[in-house]
């Protein structure tokens, strides 16, 4: 799937793209959008909803079985990429599929080379309850989706380009940020509770010709995009 680019060669422009993101950081004051350092994790439990466990319907333990989730779309259409990729990462349900399960799908359409593989899974995580939280919101039996709003090229990234040398970054590489609704809902006691609250991130990709189709690279910190 990747091209006959030499890795070392390809090393050399992913450092190049992460300083570059830098410098347009630093010109707008907002740091590095959480593209070297992982965020604190967000809210795990729906607003007003306990944070012990209450009485609540007998819901369903997920189990092995044959279904899976489905990968995120193979495609080297950058947008189509992007927004594929945006609803996977957040939307999950605590009934069906198991923390890792949702996670790895994320993990399984990056960097094909495996170079980025350890920095994209700790982006992800943070976008992810934790083990303990999730067992938590597992006993509402919660799901969670999103609702996209807008996905632009950021004006960040136009800068970003017209300020990177030839060859400073990987050919077919471009950011998309996501502005939407991200919806919770589940069941306390016995009655259903959905909250919503807007989020915004940006995803980094990088597509023809570096790569035979699109992948993802990186993530910014969630609410923290570039703009």
């Amino acid at each position: 799937m990747m091209t006959t680019t030499h890795r070392p060669h390809r090393r050399r422009l992913v450092v190049l793209l992460a300083v570059t993101l830098g410098v347009v950081a630093a010109m707008i004051g907002v740091g590095l959008y959480g593209l070297v350092l992982a965020p604190s994790p967000d809210a795990v439990t729906p607003t007003n909803e306990p944070t012990t466990p209450v009485s609540a319907p007998d819901l369903p333990t997920p189990t092995p079985s044959d279904s899976t989730l489905p990968a995120i779309v193979a495609t080297t259409d950058a947008e189509a990429f992007a927004r594929d990729a945006a609803e996977a990462l957040i939307t999950w349900d605590t009934t069906e599929f198991e923390l890792t399960d949702y996670a790895q799908v994320i993990v399984d359409a990056g960097d094909p080379s495996g170079f980025e593989t350890a920095a994209l899974a700790s982006d992800v995580r943070s976008y992810f309850p934790t083990t303990d939280a999730w067992a938590q919101l597992r006993i509402y039996g919660t799901h969670q989706w999103l609702t996209i709003n807008d996905l632009v090229i950021p004006a960040a990234w136009n800068n970003a380009l017209d300020q990177a040398a030839e060859g400073d970054l990987l050919p077919g590489t471009i950011s998309y940020t996501v502005s939407g609704t991200r919806h919770r809902a589940g069941v306390v006691g016995t009655e259903r509770q959905e909250t919503s609250r807007p989020i915004a991130f940006t995803l980094f990709i990088a597509c023809e010709p570096s790569f035979d189709e699109c992948h993802l690279l990186r993530l910014s910190e969630l609410d923290n995009p570039l703009r």
